[in-house]
């Protein structure tokens, strides 16, 4: 038994392999605000996508880490028998 599958079986499963991943690539590609979202990903281009996405998943992770670590100092002031929340204080330590 060969593990080769014959040449036409195998070209268009590259193929169909190979369109799913420049389909992933484009969706990746459009949620990343920096990048143009219009353009066809090359396999250099797909790889810079990549990287893109990574980094920009870093780069969020930190913002929630911040986000929480300022949540966190907000909680710690507020008084839990007053129900009557500071909204300026909350968004000043949000800066929303």
């Amino acid at each position: 038994m060969s593990s080769r599958r014959p040449a036409s079986r195998a070209t268009s499963s590259t193929m169909s392999e190979d369109e799913i991943i420049t389909d992933l690539v484009l969706k990746l590609q459009a949620l990343l605000p920096h990048l143009n979202p219009r353009q066809q990903p090359s396999r250099a281009q797909a790889s810079k996508v990549l990287k893109e996405t990574c980094s920009y998943i870093r780069k969020l992770e930190k913002e929630v880490d911040d986000l929480s670590g300022r949540l966190s100092q907000l909680l710690g002031t507020i008084d839990p028998n007053n129900q009557d929340f500071d909204l300026d204080s909350i968004r000043s330590l949000l800066q929303i």
